[in-house]
């Protein structure tokens, strides 16, 4: 199938590793110019991306920055994907609302929300400009608030709406917005040491590879494994595509059945 992106340029943020990396490499691969932005430049995003820029996206300056050094580089986006998110395992704490200070429900908007929003905003009107597309990164814990790690899943929940807010609103422009809502997926936050995966299992008092193993069947995945962000990065790649011309304004659950309702 040709998805119509050879030619296209791109705006990927949260760029150097994960379903970020997945994604600008997916694009890559369908010639599409992608500037990667991340607040660390690894080798492998140097290798996929056309250009990198470094940005730490939860601050207005930070996200600013980057949306004007990547019009510098490319001349201008079609494509742009907010897939920077969660946040760093070292400030995030795990409890109950009681014990969770408000310094990291802030951390969390910032990154997962405010970024996004402000990033988007200096994006717009290059997108508005070429009848672009937008793909948001969200999660399931948008709709499972009381999954995630507090401030997490209420951000997400907040981004989605944000998705919905700004499709109705540039859609007559030509801009297409729509959302992914994986499920977890098969990168650093659960396989690396120190992050997310391994924070669980130490509450659950087992090593990370019994956690892993066990996570299917305690998170009901119906197909029995967790997602690879390579499946995450098709799936985001096909909406920016003139293949997806016809869809905006939806979210897309990418989590192997963990989500049972209608």
């Amino acid at each position: 199938m040709d998805l119509g992106l050879n030619g296209k340029t791109a705006l990927v943020t949260g760029a150097s590793r994960g379903i970020g990396l997945a994604v600008t490499e997916a694009l890559a691969n369908e010639g599409v110019r992608v500037v990667g932005v991340a607040r660390t430049i690894t080798p492998e995003l140097e290798k996929a991306a056309a250009a990198t820029v470094s940005a730490d996206l939860s601050t207005t300056e930070g996200a600013t920055a980057a949306v004007e050094a990547a019009l510098t580089e490319v001349g201008g986006l079609d494509i742009l994907i907010n897939n920077v998110g969660a946040g760093d395992p070292d400030k995030l704490t795990l409890g109950g609302f009681l014990q969770i200070p408000d310094a990291q429900w802030r951390t969390m908007f910032d990154l997962n929300l405010f970024g996004v929003v402000t990033t988007t905003r200096a994006a717009l009107p290059s997108l508005i400009e070429r009848r672009g597309a937008i793909v948001n990164v969200s999660s399931i814990n948008a709709r499972m608030p009381a999954g995630g790690p507090i401030g997490y899943s209420e951000a997400k929940s907040a981004l989605t709406s944000f998705g919905k807010r700004i499709a109705e609103e540039f859609g007559p422009q030509g801009v297409r917005v729509n959302t992914v809502s994986p499920g977890p997926v098969g990168t650093g936050i659960w396989r690396g040491a120190g992050h997310l995966g391994a924070q669980l299992a130490a509450a659950n008092g087992v090593d990370q590879e019994q956690f892993l193993a066990a996570l299917p069947g305690q998170f009901g995945i119906t197909v029995g494994r967790i997602a690879e962000p390579e499946e995450v990065a098709a799936l985001i790649t096909f909406l920016a595509s003139t293949q997806a011309g016809s869809i905006t304004g939806a979210d897309y659950v990418i989590d192997g059945g963990i989500i049972k309702t209608l």
